[in-house]
């Protein structure tokens, strides 16, 4: 067995989902269900089946979020995961909730724009994701102004009043 790491590609400010699921139909229902709890919603999305003819299945909004989750799932090419590219405007928040709702989805890995690599192990003949390494380390620890500039953000960009 070997221990690899597989860095997501994808532009900076992208957001995505990294999860794990355990049926084919997990394209069709996870597809579903982003387009009915939000409304014109743009996402790409890739799974990789792990059993009969082990293709990556896909769907989505957007072709070119299609075509980023395609090639970073075969470079991930772990059995049964699924990632999903969020369009600019729409973000993890916004559908966390209704993919843990998914029938198939068993769990989640991450849901980010930072920077990530999936760490592997790799038995020749299977892939299987141990964890990710997500952002960077912390540089220190938060002061009130730090807090203030956190309490801003959030009614900025409207997630708080």
């Amino acid at each position: 067995m070997e221990l690899i790491t597989v860095k997501i590609e994808k532009p900076e400010a992208l957001n995505f989902i990294l999860g794990q699921s355990h049926f084919i139909k997990t394209v069709e229902d996870i597809h579903e269900a982003l387009v009915t709890s939000v409304p014109g919603i743009k996402f790409g999305l890739a799974f990789c089946e792990a059993s009969g003819m082990c293709l990556v299945r896909w769907s989505g909004t957007d072709p070119a979020l299609i075509e980023l989750a395609q090639k970073n799932a075969m470079a991930i090419s772990a059995g049964h995961c699924f990632i999903l590219f969020l369009g600019e405007g729409f973000y993890p928040v916004n559908v966390l909730n209704t993919l843990k709702g998914v029938p198939e989805v068993c769990s989640i890995f991450c849901a980010t724009s930072n920077p990530t690599e999936v760490v592997l192990a790799d038995t020749g003949e299977s892939r299987g994701i141990l964890g990710i390494i997500e952002g960077l380390k912390p540089k220190g620890i938060e002061g009130e102004a730090d807090i203030n500039w956190r309490k801003n953000f959030l009614r900025q960009i409207g997630y708080k009043q």
